[in-house]
């Protein structure tokens, strides 16, 4: 999600960059706020949360405080925007094969496992529904007398 030079763009594009750059920094302020305290520790982190995420706002309390300009530091913002993308795009790239081989597991699971547990209630379902009952009976007996003590 590099950024375009403003002089390659119409103003309409700049417009919805912008408003989806500022959307985005607000959605991922909280997960930012570590990397903006470390890029510039001298403004205070109470004051970065009482900006409630507003790009404008955060970067006019840096450039107050840093002496730098606005439109720099909106322009350093953006960049940690980009960077923080990237890497969410990098894990979640890692994760997939991970997410794949877990559904495996448990699809193997579920086949291997789930006739295991239906055989026996299928053979005998009154004695699993007295099962089922009994350990009902005692998770209720012992929910209830933890309450009467409180």
């Amino acid at each position: 999600m590099t950024s375009t030079p403003p002089q390659d763009q119409n103003p309409e594009a700049q417009a919805a960059e912008q408003e989806q750059h500022h959307d985005t920094f607000r959605e991922r302020f909280d997960a930012l706020l570590p990397t903006i305290q470390r890029e510039w520790p001298q403004v205070a982190r109470q004051t970065l949360e009482a900006t409630r995420g507003s790009f404008d706002e955060v970067a006019e309390v840096i450039a107050s405080q840093t002496g730098r300009t606005v439109t720099l530091v909106k322009h350093q913002l953006v960049e940690l925007l980009d960077v923080a993308g990237a890497q969410t795009s990098r894990i979640a790239d890692r994760l997939t094969p991970l997410e794949k081989q877990l559904e495996g597991v448990l699809d193997d699971l579920n086949a291997t496992l789930r006739p295991r547990i239906e055989k026996p209630v299928r053979e005998r379902p009154l004695m699993a529904i007295g099962i089922a009952a009994g350990v009902g009976v005692l998770v209720g007996m012992l929910l209830s007398s933890g309450r009467r003590s409180a």
